[in-house]
């Protein structure tokens, strides 16, 4: 077979950029693999807009029914999102005898468990490496390069627009609304922005990242997400104050039976490298036993990196189909029957550090009242900044604490709040640092 026939469902932003790279660099793609990737047929709603690439008019159509029923389509790409009708087109292609290649991350955080079971049922390869980083490799590194490590942790800035916003805030002093704003001008946020801002976007790639690492099913319920609408810029100034800067991180923590997965506003210390990616860049810093430290860098999303992962999915299966075979690699990393299973550790047992910033009365007495209600529940304090005002009857404490654990700082938190010399619910965030850790992650 010199020739694999592709047909592609959604010709937006990526499906554009898929069908770019496929008609434009066709010649270099098949000097590299000896055989050719040939863009059959396309699938959108909409085949009369101007997408800026030279498609040619018969290739287009609005009927699905007619790629996926196609014989001589060998693969099927899913670029629309969403959970329906993106799940059924998906298992309908697998049915017919087609491989999958998406980047529905969304849709695999939520149903992945029932794609990859039906994936395997038929004997097809569903590939998704767009789904995950972009233009950054990591489906293939966790799930190939790096297969005889066991993953200590890996730690991810999955979200371009939440690094955007709060790489504004902490160089130029914006506000919240104000980066948000400046973000949806220059086209790195939605108009309605609330599954990056509010950390879904980033915690559906975290749970295929932590099903990967760890062998645990995608459950995106059972990631723990907090979003960055709440982040003042008084807490990114103190956060520089202290030598850290405030990222929105994405956690998987081996924990031997149990494995955290968490998304979060985090404290990272200026001189790590992850507090370097700025902008709309992602990064992955991922630590196994064998390895040591290994950091992943690139553009997280945008038309090309994703096009150039879509097809490199792409060219994998053409190998696979080529060879004659399928599900060479397992879909998530592990056979069944894995022999060390973990289960998801709730938020409320986790242990790390906390900043916490109070806005209490500038009396004596009122801090030492404070670290009696953190030393009654063990959670011990690192250092305090206290801003004292005149004009002002309340100011801002801030607090860092060593390890202490997440059910104890959220008692403390209720307590804390109930005192009359407290005004409002304290700010609490998580902390990643190594030098305050009690043992070394």
């Amino acid at each position: 077979m010199d020739m694999i026939k592709i047909g592609l469902i959604g010709l937006g932003t990526i499906g554009t950029g898929v069908a770019k790279t496929l008609l434009e660099n066709e010649s270099l793609i098949e000097d590299r693999l000896g055989f050719s990737l040939s863009l059959k047929a396309i699938a959108d709603l909409d085949i009369e807009k101007d997408r800026g690439v030279n498609i040619p008019r018969g290739m287009l159509t609005t009927n699905t029914s007619l790629l996926i029923d196609d014989p001589e389509i060998d693969i099927i790409v899913e670029l629309i999102g969403g959970t329906e009708p993106a799940r059924t087109f998906i298992i309908n292609a697998l049915k017919k005898g087609k491989h999958v290649v998406t980047a529905n991350k969304a849709l695999l955080a939520t149903h992945g468990k029932e794609l990859f079971d039906a994936a395997q049922t038929y004997g097809k390869d569903l590939y998704y490496e767009a789904a995950v980083g972009g233009g950054i490799p990591i489906i293939k590194t966790l799930r190939e390069a790096l297969i005889a490590n066991n993953y200590t942790f890996i730690y991810g800035i999955l979200n371009g627009t939440c690094n955007f916003i709060l790489t504004e805030m902490s160089e130029k002093g914006s506000t919240f609304q104000e980066a948000l704003a400046k973000a949806k001008e220059l086209g790195y946020a939605e108009s309605d922005p609330t599954l990056d801002i509010e950390g879904i976007d980033a915690a559906h790639k975290l749970a295929l990242v932590t099903s990967l690492a760890y062998g645990v099913p995608p459950d995106m319920h059972s990631v723990y997400v907090e979003g960055i609408t709440n982040i003042d810029s008084l807490d990114v100034t103190f956060a520089h104050e202290l030598g850290y800067k405030l990222k929105l991180l994405a956690l998987a923590i081996d924990r031997g039976d149990k494995v955290e997965a968490r998304v979060h506003p985090t404290l990272v210390p200026v001189n790590y490298l992850l507090a370097k990616v700025d902008g709309v860049f992602n990064a992955f810093y991922v630590r196994g036993d064998i390895v040591d430290s290994t950091l992943f860098y690139g553009r997280g999303a945008g038309m090309m990196p994703t096009a150039s992962a879509v097809v490199s999915d792409l060219a994998d299966i053409g190998r696979n189909i080529r060879a004659g075979i399928a599900g060479r690699i397992p879909h998530l990393g592990y056979r069944k029957g894995s022999s060390v299973p973990k289960s998801y550790m709730p938020i409320d047992d986790i242990y790390t550090n906390y900043y916490i910033r109070i806005n209490a009365m500038d009396r004596p007495g009122v801090l030492a009242k404070i670290a009696g209600i953190l030393g009654d529940r063990d959670i011990s304090i690192v250092s305090v900044i206290q801003k004292g005002r005149e004009d002002l009857d309340f100011v801002p404490v801030v607090l860092l604490t060593h390890e202490a654990r997440e059910s104890n700082v959220k008692s403390a938190i209720v307590a804390i709040s109930a005192m009359e010399e407290v005004s409002g619910t304290p700010v609490v965030l998580r902390v990643e640092d190594k030098k305050l850790k009690n043992k070394t992650a």
